[in-house]
């Protein structure tokens, strides 16, 4: 992931390879990222510190508290963290750093790493307007941002964070049922995978609602009527809202555990 936003960083305008730098503990996987964004590598999380203004903190949940432990030292009113470690709470990554230390709680999701991301926004008890601004300029360089409180963020997780996952299902879903139908497996993805691309597409360009969408290709005593009332015989609408709802309550869980 911090990969992936790294890459859209520098393909935008916000600012140039040479004034990013980047720390991984393995090396193989620092120069594969040094080579191909032609960034600049850092010998630990101190000297990236030191050369560096906005800091993304790109690591797995449990490392968090450790990486602020090591920078800790060398944060200065002129840095911001933004963190993209789910779960991890702006008030315990607050608590490992200096007084004042300005911190943005991100979340994103798994297509960032192709510009389509959806990312969540929240900002720390020390963060400004401006703060803020500069982090969905800088995540918005892998897709769309979007501000919230940090409560909700747990919403964001359980819709975008997630809910790439229920979208893989869904298409893996109606891939197969349609190879059942007759359609060779090859076909039937693909057309599984364009209508889901499609759909979404006119509910982006249309301005329409969703719902909206759903009566305009529904006729009375049509295909499409026979399988929305098949759907939601088998709780296809209640089933989403539970993998929403679960995902979302896993998040509080994760929150409650750091």
């Amino acid at each position: 992931m911090g990969g992936a936003l790294i890459a859209g960083i520098v393909k935008s305008d916000v600012t140039t390879p040479s004034q990013v730098w980047a720390f991984d503990p393995y090396p193989e996987s620092l120069a594969a990222l040094v080579e191909k964004l032609n960034i600049q590598p850092a010998s630990d999380n101190k000297e990236l510190t030191k050369q560096s203004q906005t800091i993304l903190l790109a690591v797995k949940p449990q490392y968090i508290t450790t990486v602020l432990a090591d920078i800790s030292p060398a944060l200065t009113s002129k840095h911001l963290l933004i963190s993209v470690a789910a779960g991890v709470t702006l008030g315990t990554m607050e608590a490992a750093c200096p007084e004042g230390t300005r911190i943005i709680r991100a979340m994103p999701n798994t297509p960032a790493l192709i510009g389509l991301g959806a990312t969540g926004i929240a900002a720390g008890s020390h963060a400004s307007s401006s703060d803020i601004d500069l982090a969905k300029k800088l995540l918005e360089s892998a897709g769309i941002s979007c501000e919230t409180t940090e409560p909700q963020l747990d919403a964001v997780t359980g819709l975008s964070g997630s809910g790439p996952a229920y979208v893989y299902t869904f298409i893996e879903s109606l891939a197969a049922q349609a190879e059942k139908e007759g359609l060779p497996a090859k076909d039937a993805l693909e057309l599984a995978i364009q209508t889901v691309i499609g759909g979404a597409q006119m509910v982006q360009q249309t301005g329409m609602t969703p719902r909206e969408l759903v009566n305009q290709v529904t006729s009375p005593g049509g295909t499409t009527l026979a399988g929305l009332a098949a759907l939601t015989e088998h709780g296809f609408e209640s089933s989403i809202a539970a993998g929403v709802h679960a995902a979302a309550e896993r998040s509080r869980e994760i929150a409650k555990e750091s």
